[in-house]
């Protein structure tokens, strides 16, 4: 993570009470491509790309490190009468529920994802290279991979994290995913920078 918990904790308690955040642009063009079997939000925050994908009832499991972003999802998605249910402490990521919004707090740094379990994975604005491998095991047949994040040109850039360990290398994201494949990649130079990718596990 680019800033402590205890920041994020503060940030994500301040927008509280504001409507839910826009789903990524990315994301949102997307949206009719994207498989609507189980899906996994890594590093969801309070949850901008899991309402979006509760929405056309995808049943999703959401996780994040902040219970203070999974208790302002929690309030956003019941007021949308979306089904959730929420689990704390866990090392291991259990199967993806049958509907509805399943709510995981754990430490994404000590966490394992489960194998063959989602169609859809999503990973927005965070990096974290050792879960690279897990997260194409966790893939099912056929499923997707969106991935989006700041590339170290960021730097020249106000916004985004400043530690280099969190900013992916120019092209890296390209080779990422080894088994999977690359569907649609982009590094975009625009005073955002970011690399963006979709993959496709073609086993």
């Amino acid at each position: 993570m680019s800033a402590s918990l205890s920041e994020w904790d503060a940030k994500h308690r301040a927008t509280a009470e504001e409507p839910p955040l826009e789903a990524a642009s990315f994301v949102r063009e997307l949206l009719p491509l994207l498989p609507l079997g189980p899906a996994l939000d890594l590093a969801c925050g309070t949850g901008r790309h899991t309402l979006l994908l509760a929405s056309r009832q995808q049943p999703i499991t959401a996780v994040d490190g902040s219970a203070v972003a999974l208790d302002v999802l929690e309030q956003h998605a019941r007021g949308l009468h979306h089904s959730v249910t929420r689990v704390s402490g866990v090392s291991r990521i259990a199967k993806p529920p049958r509907d509805g919004i399943q709510l995981v707090h754990a430490d994404l740094e000590h966490v394992t994802l489960p194998a063959n379990s989602f169609s859809l994975i999503l990973c927005v604005h965070y990096l974290q290279r050792s879960l690279f491998a897990q997260m194409e095991a966790a893939l099912l047949p056929s499923g997707m991979l969106l991935f989006e994040t700041y590339t170290r040109a960021q730097l020249e850039f106000a916004g985004g994290p400043k530690n280099p360990a969190y900013l992916l290398e120019l092209g890296e994201l390209r080779t990422a995913f080894p088994r999977l494949r690359i569907v649609f990649y982009r590094e975009l130079c625009a005073g955002k920078e970011i690399a963006s990718l979709i993959a496709q596990n073609a086993a």
